[in-house]
């Protein structure tokens, strides 16, 4: 199964790259390639994990307190978060949602 990531999950995914390698050289390639292990189980397995909200799974990243949140389409997955697990846990919610009705 394949998986494209959503604009916003591509930014937190760069964002959290350069955070790491500003911390130690590696560190950044160490993260992305934890997140890719994840998105590999998450292809292999997509129903394996949790829903968090009705078509949102959320499946976390080794060695790093990440998690990927991400739906099951027909024929491959949409990622739509990649958020820090210790940082406003649900700031994706209202984002995902979208804005309150009137």
């Amino acid at each position: 199964m394949t998986y494209s990531f959503d604009p916003a999950a591509r930014a937190e995914l760069k964002e959290a790259i350069g955070y790491y390698d500003d911390r130690c050289p590696g560190l950044g390639e160490d993260f992305a390639a934890e997140v890719d292990a994840a998105l590999r189980g998450v292809a292999e397995f997509p129903e394996a994990w949790p829903e968090v909200r009705p078509g949102i799974r959320r499946c976390l990243v080794h060695r790093f307190p990440y998690a990927v949140l991400y739906a099951v389409r027909a024929d491959s997955l949409s990622v739509l978060v990649l958020m820090h697990v210790h940082r406003r846990p649900d700031y994706w919610v209202e984002s995902l949602e979208g804005p309150p009705e009137p």
